[in-house]
């Protein structure tokens, strides 16, 4: 004899179970939270490390605008075993550098931490498409402070050489001790947020971004434009200083320590992507006249 009854729905108990990604999804987000509260309300308010938020905005646009690309590229790919081995050393990490606030661990874990996660969810195709994001993301993390310091003093000395060997040819009244600058009645110190190694660091990521972004076809190009990125650095920092030499000899010691240094740092940006711009715009005039030399197929002479 049949039995009689209801059958339960499959799908009723398939409407209210939660996504697999939501409990990794919240415990990535009560790691993240408290350390972008203590980043923006620490170094990042910082003028060393003020590119702190651009760096992770133009990231997570990265991310965002390769979204639906990962998507497609990694269904139905497998878990990666990489992302366990990684996922236990960046919690390791985060919980070390957590509690004895290290920022360079805790921010280096969690980029580990969000790879991880994409590792095991989505597999080795979405890392291969996001890694850049990822490793842009790297230009965050402080560097150690000796390291720092080592490396700003003789890059603060070839800016305020420069600087003031530049500023004398047209003319001005200036002479330079060390990294001192004596213009007029005025001298300046040329601080490590106006040359170091931080805001050199900041100026190979706004490169970096506009190679990911224009992603040339010329092998060229590509190579040319990544290896002038450095001196396009140095030269924007030597920009920035003369900016704030000049403001402070035409108005005052008062306007070059004051707003104007702020407008100084945008100069500064601003004349390292134009010059970025310049030098994309003449490595392409080049292979163009390259690729000039040889006659186009199929067209009659």
């Amino acid at each position: 004899m049949a039995a009689h009854g209801h059958a339960i729905p499959p799908a009723r108990t398939g409407r209210f179970a939660l996504p697999d990604w939501l409990p990794l999804a919240l415990g990535f987000l009560a790691m993240l939270l408290p350390s972008l509260v203590g980043l923006f309300r620490g170094i990042w308010s910082t003028e060393e490390q003020a590119h702190g938020p651009i760096i992770l905005a133009l990231s997570l646009w990265l991310i965002y605008r390769k979204w639906p690309e990962m998507l497609a590229a990694s269904s139905g790919a497998p878990s990666s075993r990489a992302g366990w081995p990684l996922l236990l050393v960046s919690l390791l990490l985060y919980v070390l550098g957590r509690s004895q606030q290290i920022l360079s661990l805790e921010i280096l874990a969690l980029i580990g931490t969000g790879l991880a996660l994409l590792l095991l969810k989505r597999g080795r195709p979405a890392a291969r498409l996001l890694w850049f994001p990822f490793f842009f993301m790297l230009f965050m993390v402080p560097l150690p402070l000796p390291l720092v310091t080592t490396l700003t003093m003789p890059m603060k000395m070839a800016v305020s050489y420069v600087t003031e060997h530049l500023l004398f040819l047209a003319g001005y009244p200036i002479a330079r001790t060390g990294v001192i600058l004596q213009i007029g009645q005025y001298q300046l110190l040329v601080a490590d947020a106006c040359a170091g190694l931080q805001t050199l660091l900041t100026l190979e990521a706004l490169g970096l971004f506009y190679l990911n972004l224009v992603r040339h076809t010329s092998p060229f190009r590509n190579i040319v434009l990544a290896l002038l990125i450095v001196p396009i650095s140095f030269t924007a920092n030597v920009i920035r200083v003369m900016t704030l030499t000049l403001i402070t000899y035409y108005f005052g010691d008062a306007a070059g320590q004051g707003f104007l240094h702020g407008f100084a740092g945008m100069v500064l940006f601003i004349s390292a992507l134009l010059l970025i711009l310049a030098v994309d715009s003449l490595l392409q005039w080049i292979v163009r006249k390259r690729g000039g030399r040889t006659p186009a197929a199929g067209v009659a002479p």
